[in-house]
């Protein structure tokens, strides 16, 4: 079985897409492509503003947030692979998310961008209890949800992206940072609690 501290596999063809799709379709990025295209598709030009403050809080401000802790040494790298230090740095991007949404609520934003914000939240909470046990995969849960969300705001068409799910799934497998049940369970998670959480609330 794969354990977090088992060490990287030495680099081949197959570790170098890997290391591609995980780090090109990462959590941050699912994020900022996916807001604009729902708040695009939604609401026009003002949807993608709204998207474009989302995208901030959700995507940008946590990157920075890891960024930081890179160079004081607190987290090891951008994908913050050892589950303890997700233990200190999902509390921070939960209460960015939360800032998020309270100032969209506030604001009057656009009814599905709100809730595919109220819907971030609610998926990290289970990933947050969950990792205090087990390393669960937060690759395949953002993009889980993607999915999850895109397939209800904008129909059916949208689940043409599940795909993607498990082929970002393998490359974390495959560079030895998450168990194949790992990458299973965030998808589940992901998509189920973020695909709930925005249908109740849009």
């Amino acid at each position: 079985m794969t354990t977090e501290a088992e060490a990287a596999p030495a680099p081949t063809r197959r570790t170098v897409w890997a290391r591609r799709i995980t780090d090109g379709i990462e959590p941050k990025n699912v994020i900022i492509a996916m807001l604009p295209v729902l708040g695009g598709l939604r609401y026009g030009w003002p949807g993608i503003g709204w998207a474009l403050f989302a995208a901030l809080f959700a995507a940008v401000v946590p990157t920075l947030f890891i960024r930081r802790g890179m160079r004081r040494g607190t987290v090891a790298d951008r994908h913050v692979g050892h589950r303890q230090r997700r233990l200190t740095v999902f509390p921070f991007i939960m209460g960015s998310v939360l800032v998020c949404f309270a100032v969209m609520i506030g604001l009057d934003a656009p009814a599905d961008l709100t809730a595919v914000v109220l819907a971030m939240f609610a998926s990290l909470v289970p990933i947050l209890v969950i990792t205090t046990r087990w390393k669960i995969s937060v690759h395949t849960a953002v993009a889980g949800g993607a999915v999850a969300c895109l397939a209800i705001a904008l129909g059916p068409l949208w689940l043409l992206l599940g795909p993607l799910v498990p082929v970002i799934g393998w490359s974390r497998v495959v560079l030895r940072d998450h168990t194949t049940a790992q990458t299973i369970a965030g998808a589940l998670v992901g998509a189920l609690t973020a695909g709930l959480t925005f249908w109740a609330a849009r």
